[in-house]
């Protein structure tokens, strides 16, 4: 698989909704507003080009807690980024709400969307930001990285037989995750194909006596959003008659440069509950 970022000024800097980035001129300060992509900046080497970051920004811990906080993903306080005079605002498609993104554009001169919607998606990302933010070489290693970890990911795919599981995100109402989803993707990497194979919502209610519950392998019980705990595993082995078992949800949810650890985890997870060594 081909992991260069090179050659990085052939290519236009595109995101997600195909708006032309120009590499970053003067001085730099940027807002993120998702999570994972708050982690790859730093990860970057540009925290100290970080000067807002949401309260679900939390990884790196000793690295953020100094950044300002801007609220939460959906609720943006609009004075505090203002304030703050960003050059660069980090947005994502799922993560955060359109109008908070038009009405934060007024004001904030590059605004960058993303959208990666399977781990190999993270290649493109850090060729984005590896260009706009001068950081190619760094870019470039993580993208390597990651090549490795999709090689892996596919071996163990290959390795095992495919799984029908169910991967639970919520409790009460019970909710899973569709196949349209980065969750889904990064399980499927692996050999792990989500149940329900259709759904009209990306994030669907579950009723425990559906006809397609018999294609289940097992059920997975996230640790985000809802944390679910130990004390949950009895319970949904009651429900659904599975094997059930706890997971990472940053590790399967988090793309940026989260993605090539989370596609070794769960290659290691998957290897573990089939007892490979």
């Amino acid at each position: 698989m081909k992991t260069s970022l090179s050659p990085a000024a052939a290519a236009p800097l595109r995101d997600a909704l195909g708006t032309e980035h120009r590499p970053a001129a003067g001085e730099l300060r940027i807002v993120s507003l998702v999570p994972s992509l708050t982690e790859l900046v730093c990860d970057l080497g540009l925290a100290d080009r970080l000067v807002g970051r949401t309260g679900f920004c939390v990884h790196p811990r000793d690295v953020l807690k100094p950044i300002p906080k801007v609220g939460g993903t959906k609720d943006v306080k609009m004075d505090v980024v203002r304030a703050l005079a960003p050059t660069h605002l980090i947005v994502n498609v799922d993560e955060n709400r359109r109008e908070t993104v038009e009405e934060l554009a007024a004001f904030v001169p590059n605004v960058i969307v993303t959208h990666p919607c399977a781990p190999a998606d993270n290649l493109d990302l850090y060729r984005l930001f590896g260009g706009i933010f001068h950081c190619a070489d760094r870019a470039a290693r993580l993208a390597a990285e990651l090549g490795t970890a999709l090689a892996e990911a596919q071996g163990v795919a290959r390795e095992l037989p495919r799984e029908e599981v169910l991967y639970l995100i919520w409790r009460e109402p019970w909710m899973s995750v569709a196949r349209d989803t980065y969750i889904s993707a990064t399980l499927a990497a692996v050999g792990w194909d989500t149940l329900p194979a259709d759904a009209g919502q990306r994030y669907p209610e579950i009723d425990w006596q559906v006809p397609w519950m018999a294609g289940v392998a097992r059920v997975f019980l996230s640790s985000e959003p809802y944390r679910f705990r130990e004390r949950h595993l009895a319970e949904v082995a009651a429900l659904s008659g599975r094997p059930v078992a706890m997971i990472d949800g940053e590790m399967a949810s988090w793309y940026g440069s989260r993605a090539a650890a989370g596609l070794r985890y769960l290659a290691a997870l998957r290897r573990a509950l089939a007892g490979v060594a």
